[in-house]
């Protein structure tokens, strides 16, 4: 009894509950719909006119499609008795799932979190300008380490040159010779090196700062309100030309120029002819030069591997900033954004929980029925149209006893029998006795 008192309730409750499934089912679709319209209007180009029907059109043929897959699942699947429908209606509603997902929840993501999921492309963007601005600076800047060394090298070939002209420090004779000349030209191509590589500091650090403000420009833009469509084309501007900046800073570079003048150093070396009065001065002084032709090969060497080092430092790769639209920046960056995804899903795919529900209170009920006896199955209305059946019966069964009763013939009585044909009747008196 209780089997068949839970059957009973769960079909009343089924009952009481549709209207309000069906308004479920109409609510959800529609809310669909209009994250569906907001999510394929970034996504279509022309006139404003188009773009509005084309997404109405679009977005209420999701409603309509939503509204009417779930209506039919959740009427026809709680009914399938059998494993087999049940599991190919089972594997219907994960392909339709699958085919909602694909033309609605990806725009309801978009709509949820599109501005957003541009507006972290534009700050990730940001970083790896930023990243390549401070890369080719750092590469621009290599060069000017070079400038201490060549500065000493410079100092101590004038010093040298000093020494010899004053007291002959060298070849033990003082004066202006041919190895003070030398001297004296080994300091000046140092000096001439030294003011190139210092004249480059002014113009690297003229474009750094230039780059620094397109970044400001940039990064205003990352955090600024308003549209994001107008904030993404002007940050693309400033992204081209904070890349024209970076270009002109890897081009300053003066790595090679110190490069190929450390070479000139030994490769170029021309020494004078020694000017010595006597022939034992003049030994000296080609000893004194052959000494500062290996000092000027050592020098070179030096400057040439570390201008070396500064030119296997990574370049800065070129880099095009790439606009993307709101739905494009959600599929990028899902990951970033599981909880918009969670719920632009969840609004599509909420009604196969009402699906679900409905299978397990019908399984309910069907098992309940199957434990009931014939006379629990028949309720109390059912009596009563029993009882009315019965009697509408018996009236037709006494009406049709009265209508046979009138048809049959009753039995006449002798007056009213009719008389014989060609049979004259006789009175008692009209008899005459005839005696033998």
């Amino acid at each position: 009894m209780s089997q068949a008192l839970q059957s009973r309730r769960l079909k009343d409750h089924v009952a009481s509950l549709e209207t309000m499934t069906r308004f479920v089912l109409a609510t959800l679709a529609l809310g669909s719909g209009v994250y569906t319209y907001l999510g394929v209007r970034s996504l279509l180009d022309g006139s404003a006119t188009v773009v509005f029907f084309a997404a109405v059109i679009y977005s209420v043929s999701v409603s309509v499609a939503m509204y009417g897959f779930w209506t039919y699942l959740i009427r026809f699947l709680p009914e399938m008795r059998d494993a087999a429908s049940r599991l190919a209606l089972v594997a219907i509603m994960a392909v339709g799932s699958l085919m909602i997902v694909a033309m609605s929840s990806w725009l309801n993501a978009a709509a949820l979190a599109g501005s957003a999921a541009v507006e972290q492309h534009l700050a990730i963007t940001l970083e790896d300008y930023t990243a390549d601005l401070d890369q080719a600076h750092s590469n621009a800047l290599g060069a000017l380490s070079l400038a201490p060394d060549i500065q000493r090298a410079s100092e101590r070939f004038a010093r040298l040159a000093q020494d010899e002209q004053s007291s002959g420090a060298l070849t033990g004779t003082s004066g202006s010779g041919s190895v003070v000349q030398l001297l004296s030209q080994m300091s000046a191509q140092m000096k001439e090196l030294e003011a190139t590589i210092e004249g480059s500091r002014e113009t690297i650090q003229t474009g750094f700062q230039q780059g620094q403000k397109h970044l400001a420009a940039m990064r205003g833009l990352v955090s600024a309100p308003g549209a994001i469509a107008e904030r993404s084309d002007k940050f693309a501007a400033e992204a081209v030309a904070l890349s024209g900046v970076i270009a002109s800073l890897e081009q300053t570079s003066i790595a090679p120029s110190v490069s190929r003048a450390a070479a000139d150093l030994s490769v170029g070396f021309i020494a004078p002819v020694a000017d010595g009065s006597s022939p034992d001065l003049a030994g000296r002084q080609d000893a004194v030069m052959a000494t500062i032709r290996g000092s000027v090969e050592a020098q070179s060497k030096a400057l040439s591997d570390a201008a070396a080092e500064i030119l296997a430092q990574p370049k800065v790769t070129e880099r095009r900033y790439v606009p993307l639209t709101s739905a494009e920046a959600v599929l990028r960056y899902a990951s970033d954004f599981i909880p918009s995804w969670a719920g632009a899903i969840s609004i599509d795919l909420l009604p196969a929980v009402l699906v679900g529900i409905m299978v397990v209170v019908h399984g309910a009920m069907r098992r309940g029925e199957n434990l009931m006896e014939d006379a629990d199955r028949v309720t109390a209305g059912d009596m009563l149209r029993s009882l009315d059946l019965h009697e509408m019966m018996l009236a037709r069964r006494q009406a049709a006893v009265v209508e046979d009763t009138a048809a049959e013939p009753h039995p006449a009585s002798p007056e009213q029998r009719p008389a014989a044909e060609n049979v004259t009747p006789l009175t008692l008196s009209d008899r005459k006795r005839i005696d033998p």
